[in-house]
């Protein structure tokens, strides 16, 4: 296969998978935007609320994610049976982790307010995860599903199905939230309600394409169902463990991050937070990119095509790279534009938060190519099956390096916000190039041309 074929190849497949993302995305805006114009209170207590299911998801979300990794692999192999395992497992892992974690959830009033949280916050948020956390299996099985078809490159039937997520998002939302057509006007727990549905909705679609689809037949997904397997289930579960602390981990940078912002003050706050929202939503790109090298990888991993690896990796990285440079074009021409929009321009302290965003969004194009980076190297290793090592590299480099610099920076070395995202994108550097150099240390080497 030709380079530009690759270039095609992963273009076909990462597109979906970064719609899905931004899809994703969009959910939890309009989460956001429909909570705010109910109540300020509800929308705090919203916040905080989704902030903590988000974080219990992403610790069990590693089985679902690894599905991706095995299932990839047996399909480069044509592996049926062994595609059908991985998944079938991961159902099982998914559904465990989720009944393990879920009282955490349904008993977090007291949890949240041994954190700091303001009783009145603390209250809500837990009404709140009192109905989502019944949503948190639905989430799992959901992305299972999700990595079962992305490791069969039927990636199309994922976007369409996050895309409906929104919709029906909005419409459970609009009903709960406010009360409409007679519904009960449930206000932050409807938006919780909506998620829940939302979340059981998009599991049902994916499991009814995996069982009706055209050509899903052959695999047979829910054949033996019921049958444990204990070999898969602890190739998964060693797989699994590992990518959903390294989930974790990056997630409490940012937090670390925003709260020495918010100890610098509230326009630093804002400004960061609005800053971190665009870079997190171009972060997408990355992230579908990076899901895609790893079917790519995977399927050539199993099909033990050392030269197919190396050129699917590649291909990704370069499209991860061209779309760094878009990204930075747009950040450095409209970092003006962008700021304002999530501005009102008649608060006093608009002007202060607009040229600080502006000046972070600058920092902002350095910040996403080392995130593309370590993102993508992330997804080539957990192609190769590949997730203890990163693991250990990338919690070194955001806790050990990058956390003690972005304190140093902004406020002993006086640097204030600026050296916070400087310490970031020091740690995501240090990630990033020690989980390139593993990649690269450990892809198998291609064979000589014959002479």
């Amino acid at each position: 296969m030709e380079f530009r074929q690759h270039i095609a190849r992963t273009l076909t497949l990462g597109l979906p998978l970064v719609g899905s993302q931004v899809a994703q995305v969009l959910i939890g805006v309009t989460d956001t935007a429909m909570l705010g114009r109910y109540s300020v209170e509800a929308l705090a207590a919203g916040t905080l609320g989704s902030t903590a299911f988000f974080t219990i998801y992403l610790l069990c979300s590693g089985f679902a994610i690894a599905v991706m990794s095995l299932a990839s692999d047996a399909a480069g192999r044509e592996d049926e049976r062994s595609v059908r395992r991985a998944a079938r497992m991961g159902l099982w892992l998914s559904v465990l982790a989720g009944l393990a974690l879920m009282p955490v959830l349904l008993a977090s009033e007291p949890i949240l307010l041994a954190l700091g949280q303001a009783p009145d916050i603390a209250e809500g948020a837990a009404a709140y995860l009192s109905i989502a956390a019944f949503g948190l299996i639905p989430a799992l099985i959901w992305t299972t599903f999700r990595s079962h078809l992305s490791a069969l490159e039927r990636t199309r039937i994922v976007l369409w199905v996050t895309m409906a997520g929104v919709a029906v998002n909005i419409l459970l939302n609009w009903l709960f939230i406010f009360g409409n057509l007679g519904m009960p006007e449930l206000g932050v727990q409807g938006a919780a309600l909506a998620s829940a549905g939302v979340q059981v909705t998009m599991g049902a679609l994916l499991a009814l394409y995996s069982a009706k689809g055209p050509d899903m037949a052959r695999w047979d997904l829910f054949r033996n169902l019921q049958v444990f397997d204990q070999e898969v289930f602890v190739r998964l579960a060693r797989l699994g463990w590992p990518i959903g602390l390294t989930h974790v981990s990056e997630v409490g940078l940012f937090a670390a991050a925003a709260l020495m912002m918010g100890a610098l003050g509230t326009i630093e706050l804002a400004a960061h937070g609005i800053a971190i929202q665009i870079a997190a939503a171009v972060f997408m790109v990355h992230l579908g990119l990076s899901q895609a090298a790893t079917v790519r990888v995977g399927r050539f991993w199993g099909a033990a095509d050392a030269l197919g690896l190396r050129q699917a990796a590649l291909s990704a990285l370069v499209l991860s790279g061209i779309a760094v440079v878009l990204a930075t074009a747009v950040y450095l021409g409209a970092g003006h534009f962008l700021i304002g929009l999530f501005l009102d321009r008649s608060e006093p302290d608009a002007p202060a938060i607009l040229a600080l965003g502006v000046t972070l969004l600058t920092y902002a194009a350095l910040f996403q190519l080392v995130d593309a980076l370590q993102v993508m190297a992330l997804g080539f290793l957990r192609g190769m099956q590949d997730t203890r090592r990163p693991m250990i590299y990338a919690i070194a480099a955001y806790w050990i390096v990058g956390i003690p610099i972005s304190y140093g920076l902004g406020f002993p070395g006086g640097m204030g916000p600026v050296g916070i995202w400087l310490g970031l994108v020091i740690g995501l550097s240090v990630a990033g190039i020690a989980l390139i150099v593993r990649f690269w240390r450990m892809a198998p080497p291609v064979a000589p041309l014959p002479a």
